[in-house]
């Protein structure tokens, strides 16, 4: 035994020793990293203050006010940040304007969730100056979706969850009562959804789990190859399993099937364990095709994975369940119907 130990040490010696002949360092074996949990922000209690704020386009006057009121009514309290109309362009105001808000509430301990006015454009203008440090010094949610999605990447990146759902526009023009929002704020208040949805004539049967991550596509593959703040990189996931969700307006199909093929180039798709196609509105049908989930399908149900179509996530703000970023769940598909549930 000593003998075959003494052989095997020598002849480590001579492979090292070969390599650093060759001006080459000896690889040494490294254990993977360990895959930490992602932070669920607290649950919020009545009297939490909730920041409102317009990190992307300028939104209508009366949303953050008709915003504010509904968080009043759920017993929170509402602060409106200093920029939130404020107007550059198309934007609510100056990068650094919006990213002064954005600071503002993600580093003051009293502010306990931040709620989005609207999407649009130019959240992820705001990414450059911020670090990783300053979406977890003090773990909240950040609610909102379509150009939001960039700021739930970034929130991922950092180790926090995050909340796709509904935001100010709605919150406002829908009211306290309106299901789709009290959806969000049982979220808020720490209830973890679970949903059940139609079967559609297009699902993949099958089970996942792993973190939900997505959101607006056109957003997050824009993103998608940046060092710190693309949540689809797996360096900065850890190697967790992925569930991917995704939704989108206005985009045509050759256009949502150039990023989707983007996708599939960059080897995200073979690294999924689920997919979650979400509403895609405001479109016109391409010829030879019914509609947009019959083109994606041609690519997804190809994967050996559970693939549903036309689920609630969506620009449609009565048909946008709330999805929690980095959160993990299980997706069961079967032909009866689809159910998505989340677990801490």
């Amino acid at each position: 035994m000593k003998k075959r130990i003494l052989l095997l040490v020598t002849v480590a010696m001579c492979v090292a020793m070969g390599a650093f002949a060759q001006g080459k360092k000896p690889q040494m074996r490294r254990s993977p990293k360990p895959v930490k949990p992602l932070v669920m922000p607290p649950a919020l209690k009545p009297g939490d203050k909730i920041a409102i704020i317009s990190p992307a386009s300028t939104p209508g006057d009366k949303n953050p006010e008709l915003a504010a009121a509904t968080l009043r009514e759920w017993g929170f309290e509402p602060v409106i940040g200093r920029n939130v109309l404020a107007k550059c362009h198309t934007y609510a105001g100056t990068i650094k304007e919006r990213c002064s808000d954005l600071l503002w509430a993600l580093n003051d301990p009293h502010i306990k969730a931040i709620v989005c006015t609207r999407g649009g454009y130019g959240s992820s203008m705001l990414l450059d100056p911020l670090t990783h440090n300053d979406f977890r010094s003090h773990p909240k949610w950040i609610v909102g979706y379509s150009d939001i999605t960039a700021l739930h990447s970034a929130m991922v990146c950092s180790g926090v969850m995050s909340l796709h759902a509904n935001m100010g526009g709605a919150l406002g023009s829908r009211g306290a009562e309106d299901s789709i929002n009290v959806m969000l704020r049982d979220v808020l208040q720490g209830k973890l959804p679970s949903y059940s949805v139609p079967a559609h004539r297009l699902n993949k049967p099958g089970t996942a789990r792993g973190i939900v991550l997505g959101g607006n596509m056109a957003v997050f593959t824009n993103i998608g190859g940046s060092r710190d703040w693309d949540f689809l990189d797996r360096s900065n996931l850890q190697g967790k399993d992925i569930i991917l969700f995704f939704e989108d307006v206005s985009e045509s199909m050759p256009r949502v099937n150039s990023m989707l093929q983007a996708l599939r180039l960059k080897g995200v798709l073979d690294h999924v364990k689920g997919i979650i196609v979400g509403r895609f509105t405001e479109y016109e049908p391409q010829d030879g095709y019914v509609d947009m989930y019959e083109m994606l399908s041609e690519t997804l149900n190809k994967y050996d994975i559970p693939v549903c179509y036309d689920f609630p996530a969506s620009h449609d703000e009565s048909w946008n369940y709330p999805m929690i970023e980095g959160c993990p769940a299980t997706l069961t598909v079967t032909p009866e119907g689809v159910t998505l549930e989340f677990k801490q």
